[in-house]
């Protein structure tokens, strides 16, 4: 059947609601007039096809999955609880695959990198890093083997070992793009290529947009990283949404045409923002598993002082000195608590009497603060003046 109907048709999953897969297979092949005219006329010589595909496929270690089998991921299966998205609709009738992997085990911790094609380097570097983030914490990186920030991601996967998954608009034995065919052959040495279409099937506009959804099917999250306005990286983003995954989101330059999808998606709440592969892992994993809360700046001295010496340090003059007097003035306390603020902070070496007043000394924002008050102390919140 996958072979007179093009992947993605909503009219494939509106006949499987009605009669089994054997039956409408049939039913095409003995050319009942309600179906489409294009799904009878392929089903010519059907079986003849089929041999030698299956005889090509064996020979390319290429094999065939489909839901009931072992290796069939039960995620994809969520695709056939959705309406759709754009004229696409329901689960794979299977799925080709070339790789050492096995799909389903694959699937079971899996997240999506996918971006611009004409990706810039900072796109490239965040996708690589992120996805090499993903790998080292055992998550499998699925993406689409396109130029641009899905080679990026399946490389950074690579480039610790991990697994990741190309799910291709080809056949899985078509180095598509040419120039990534050493990338593909890694890929299904570490992981796994898969495609809907046959062994030998080439890329078309249209197939790009309903392998989508596969990638995100497959995943808990997709990533996306740099999209312009009309993105397909947006698509599969959509996807996601459609599923009830994880969507996440890495912003990029605000003058940058490439991030502009990114940051509309952001902007609307179809994603969440991250800017790491620890903030992506945060929301990935399971809920409280992984807090991506990055730790305090060091405390200085400035920190742990009292109240009343910061706001005396804030009403010193950066150069110069002041009296007392215009200290109280400033401050608005008594003479007496202002040399005592002020005798603490000679102490430290953060002011110094100069000509009857008072200067500063040195900052004590840039100081460390002291090692046991570091530890035992929080800074007070200076009162307004």
């Amino acid at each position: 059947m996958s072979l007179v109907a093009e992947p993605g048709d909503p009219r494939i999953a509106a006949q499987l609601a009605e009669r089994p897969v054997t039956d409408l297979l049939a039913a095409v092949v003995a050319g009942e007039p309600p179906l489409p005219e294009a799904w009878r006329s392929r089903a010519a010589g059907l079986e003849g096809r089929i041999a030698a595909l299956l005889a090509g496929a064996r020979g390319r270690g290429v094999r065939w999955v489909c839901p009931g089998d072992g290796e069939w991921p039960e995620p994809l299966d969520d695709l056939d609880q959705i309406d759709g998205l754009r004229g696409v609709a329901g689960r794979p009738l299977g799925l080709w695959v070339r790789g050492a992997g096995r799909l389903d085990r694959l699937a079971e911790k899996a997240a999506a990198v996918v971006g611009a094609r004409d990706a810039t380097t900072y796109g490239c570097d965040v996708a690589g890093d992120l996805a090499a983030d993903l790998a080292d914490a055992g998550m499998t990186v699925v993406s689409g083997a396109a130029f641009g920030i899905d080679a990026a991601a399946h490389r950074g996967a690579l480039s610790l070992d991990g697994p990741t998954v190309a799910v291709l608009a080809c056949g899985v034995d078509v180095d598509y793009p040419r120039a990534h065919a050493g990338l593909l052959h890694r890929i299904a040495e570490a992981g796994v290529v898969v495609s809907e279409h046959p062994p030998g099937a080439t890329p078309t506009k249209g197939r790009f947009l309903t392998r989508n959804r596969v990638i995100a099917a497959l995943a808990r999250g997709t990533v996306v990283v740099e999209a312009a306005r009309r993105s397909g990286a947006l698509n599969t983003l959509g996807w996601a949404n459609e599923l009830g995954r994880l969507a996440l989101a890495v912003p990029g330059p605000v003058t940058s045409q490439t991030s502009v999808g990114v940051h509309q998606a952001l902007r609307t709440g179809r994603a969440t923002l991250v800017t790491n592969g620890a903030e992506a892992l945060e929301d990935l994993d399971a809920l409280g598993r992984r807090d991506a809360t990055p730790p305090p700046a060091p405390q200085t001295a400035w920190d742990v002082l009292p109240s009343l010496a910061r706001e005396v340090l804030e009403a010193l003059p950066a150069q110069g000195s002041i009296t007392v007097d215009v200290l109280v003035w400033r401050v608005g306390t008594t003479a007496e608590s202002v040399r005592e603020a002020l005798d603490g902070l000679a102490r430290e070496g953060f002011v110094r009497q100069v000509d009857g007043g008072w200067a500063l000394a040195r900052r004590a924002d840039l100081a460390p603060a002291p090692p046991g008050e570091a530890q035992g102390r929080r800074a007070e919140t200076p009162r307004d003046t």
